[in-house]
């Protein structure tokens, strides 16, 4: 059974690239693709420019000179973090990659500081708001036709499986859009499952939903747990500036062991019982006068509370970012970010970041910068995939791939339907008991009541009207969920983000990915490194599924 709606198309437009968001990725790879001589069309479920997590806030960027000695620094400082699962290969082309593109920023207008001493432009960091706007820009003067609050719906398919496009909805006029393209270029951001934590409510997991329901798998969702520190009733979790703070109990005592890196959860283990209190007090004046001037926005909600971070105890507390400071995703199979799935390609938050960070947070600076590269080899990719069909990608025929939240087996529950299944959701993912803690009991109980979610909302949930992208991110936030914890299941290990206290230390036996996907029932599959780090020792292939 299927709306009404489903069939009526409005809007059709025919591209050699779709690119699926609006973010840093998204940007670049609509750039490029234009560049490379395609036809693009942008879609953004939001506006391209201001929504998701860069528009909204300061990021540092992966910038580090061609020097040897420097290099090897930037790489090894993240691989013990991130449990050596990281690629140094994938490494060294994304600090190529982003050396060579940074650059362009400036010639584009964005105003990077000069260096006192040197007179050299200091672009290790980018202002948000700034970039993304010059961002847009750039995206318009390239010939790239942008269509804002549109948010994609499904994929379209043709009979051999390949994408050939997508549908959605423009919200404001409640209208149905369809684009038919030779290649698709998911930029949709991870999940940070409506937490409210600052830009990223259109985050919602959409990009893995749709890729799945094509055939496209996922590697890494074991490692999409990200807690961020943020001022207690606030939602800016930008924090790198709690590497300067101390931490302390209700009590007056300071809180060992907590930090902004290594020591999340130790606060998060505190929060379960008794409040956890902050001030940024280890650095000198010159610091203090400085940092307002980096990340404006991280400063805002003190002004707004009265409170000076420097002097002040204030409340904190951690806030579920999930994949986007994560580094689970869409897998990649090649160096130009393609997904298994012919036609299609991934970049940003949208494709796991393990290439880079292995399992620990690629946010912030990492993230920046895999934006930036990933986002110039999908775009690139994705065009000389779309050009070499030529006009045979026009005619091949389109079924939309979408199933839960746009075509219910049984009969549509309430329009408000999606409201209680995000809210299943999130009683599942947002406690930190649950999802930062894991145990074997804990995931299988969790499972339990994603796995009941997925199976009432695929027989009942269906979006209607300008709302009709609700249902599917809330069928986008159960699938994700549940990729997550099957993959957290079967690594039965503490490795990076992904802590089990059934298991707390790494098994070296386990130095190897696991990979995830399906929509009914889930499966999991190991999949073997191709180098080995010592420590660790790469693992065999282990068989592995499971529902």
């Amino acid at each position: 059974m299927s709306h009404p709606d489903d069939t009526t198309v409005h809007l059709d437009i025919d591209a050699d690239v779709l690119v699926v968001g609006g973010g840093p990725a998204g940007t670049w790879a609509a750039v490029k693709a234009a560049e490379a001589g395609a036809r693009v069309v942008l879609v953004d479920k939001g506006y391209c420019g201001s929504s998701g997590a860069t528009a909204a806030a300061g990021t540092g960027v992966w910038y580090v000179p061609p020097v040897a000695g420097e290099r090897e620094s930037a790489k090894a400082s993240r691989e013990s973090l991130g449990g050596h699962l990281a690629d140094r290969r994938w490494m060294d082309r994304v600090l190529d990659e982003t050396w060579a593109r940074v650059p362009e920023l400036e010639e584009h207008g964005y105003p990077f500081p000069v260096d006192d001493e040197t007179g050299l432009p200091i672009r290790t960091s980018l202002q948000g708001p700034d970039y993304m706007k010059r961002q847009r820009q750039r995206v318009a003067r390239a010939g790239v036709r942008i269509l804002d609050h549109s948010p994609v719906l499904e994929l379209l398919v043709d009979d051999d499986g390949a994408v050939v496009g997508a549908h959605g909805l423009r919200r404001q006029a409640a209208e149905r859009y369809r684009v038919r393209a030779g290649a698709t270029v998911l930029a949709s951001g991870g999940c940070a499952f409506l937490s409210r934590t600052l830009g990223c409510n259109v985050d919602t997991g959409d990009g893995y939903l749709y890729a799945a329901e094509a055939g496209a798998e996922l590697s890494g969702m074991e490692f999409s747990n990200s807690y961020s520190i943020a001022p207690a009733g606030t939602s800016v979790t930008k924090s790198a500036f709690y590497h300067w703070a101390t931490f302390y109990r209700a009590d007056g005592t300071v809180l060992e062991g907590a930090g902004s890196q290594r020591g999340r959860s130790v606060i998060a283990r505190t929060l379960l019982d008794e409040p956890v209190f902050c001030r940024i007090d280890r650095l000198d004046d010159d610091l203090k006068q400085l940092l307002p001037t980096l990340q404006p926005n991280f400063f805002q909600p003190f002004v707004k509370l009265g409170v000076d971070p420097f002097t002040d105890l204030f409340p904190v507390t951690l806030i579920l970012e999930g994949t986007v400071r994560g580094t689970g995703g869409l897998r990649i199979v090649d160096d130009s970010c393609a997904t298994s799935v012919p036609g299609l390609f991934a970049a940003g938050d949208a494709a796991t970041r393990q290439e880079i960070c292995g399992a620990f947070t690629g946010g912030g600076s990492h993230n920046a910068a895999w934006a930036i590269s990933s986002g110039v080899w999908a775009g690139t990719g994705a065009a000389d995939h779309a050009l070499a069909l030529k006009a045979t990608a026009r005619t091949r025929p389109a079924r939309g791939a979408g199933t839960v939240g746009l075509r219910p087996t049984g009969r549509p529950g309430p329009v408000d339907e999606h409201r209680d299944v995000v809210a299943t959701v999130q009683g599942e993912v947002m406690p930190y008991d649950k999802n930062l803690f894991r145990t074997d009991p804990g995931l299988r109980a969790s499972l339990t009541v994603l796995d009941d979610a997925w199976d009432r909302a695929r027989s009942s949930l269906l979006g209607v009207g300008k709302d009709a992208y609700r249902a599917r991110e809330a069928a986008a936030m159960v699938a994700t969920a549940r990729w997550m914890y099957r993959s957290g299941l079967v690594r039965t290990e503490t490795r990076g983000m992904h802590k089990r206290d059934d298991f707390p230390q790494l098994d070296p036996e386990q130095h190897h990915r696991i990979l995830s996907g399906g929509l009914d029932e889930v499966w999991t599959a190991i999949e073997p490194l191709g180098w080995t780090v010592p420590p660790p020792t790469a693992a065999p292939a282990l068989a592995g599924a499971a529902r």
